[in-house]
C-alpha cells in the first residue's frame, strides 16, 4: 500500500531518496526517524541533509545527494540515532544505500575514451566497479550505493547514477 509520500513522489517524478548507511527499510526508517538531525550533524562531509518537501511526510529526514556529496562511509551516523532507524553498521562493506549503475549512452568509456573516474572513485577498489574486456564500467553486486562513483563522474548527467535501495 503506498502511502502520502510514495504518492507524491511518483506525482513529482521523483525517485527514492537514498537514505544514510544503516537505515531501516524505508517505511520503518520514516515511522522511527523523528527528524532530530544529529546523524547530519557528525557527518563531517556534510553528505547529509534534510529531505525537501518532495518527500512529503518523510521531509526533514535525512537523504544524501550524491551528484552533491556523496557518503565517505565514516559510519558515524548510525551510533547518534536515538530512536534505531539508523542501524549500527561494522564495516564499510556491510552498507546498502543503493546501488550505482553506468548510463552507457553518457559513459566516456562505453563511448571509447579512456576513464576511470569511477573506477578510481570507488571506495571498495576492484570490488563494486569492475572493468569488462573492453575496459568499460561494470556494477557489481557488491556496490554499497555511496555515491562516489556519481559525484565524481565528469561526464554530463552523470554517466553513474545510484539508485536508492528499493524494498527497504
Amino acid at each position: 500500500m503506498d502511502g502520502p509520500a510514495a504518492w507524491l513522489r511518483r506525482l513529482s517524478g521523483g525517485a527514492p531518496p537514498l537514505r544514510p548507511p544503516g537505515a531501516l527499510d524505508e517505511p520503518a526508517f520514516a515511522a522511527r526517524c523523528i527528524r532530530c538531525g544529529r546523524c547530519a550533524e557528525v557527518c563531517p562531509y556534510r553528505a547529509l541533509r534534510p529531505a525537501g518537501p518532495r518527500l512529503g511526510l518523510e521531509a526533514g529526514t535525512p537523504e544524501v545527494v550524491a551528484r552533491e556529496a556523496p557518503c565517505w562511509l565514516c559510519l558515524r551516523c548510525p551510533p547518534v540515532c536515538p530512536t534505531g532507524a539508523l542501524a549500527p553498521v561494522a564495516f564499510p562493506r556491510d552498507v546498502r544505500m543503493g546501488r550505482a549503475r553506468i548510463v552507457a549512452e553518457r559513459c566516456y568509456a562505453h563511448l571509447g575514451v579512456m576513464c576511470r573516474t569511477c573506477l578510481d572513485a570507488c571506495p571498495l577498489q576492484g570490488e563494486a566497479i569492475c572493468q569488462d574486456e573492453e575496459l568499460r564500467p561494470v556494477v557489481t553486486d557488491r556496490c554499497v550505493g555511496c555515491g562516489l562513483c556519481e559525484h565524481r563522474c565528469p561526464a554530463e548527467g552523470p554517466a553513474v547514477l545510484v539508485d536508492a535501495r528499493r524494498g527497504r
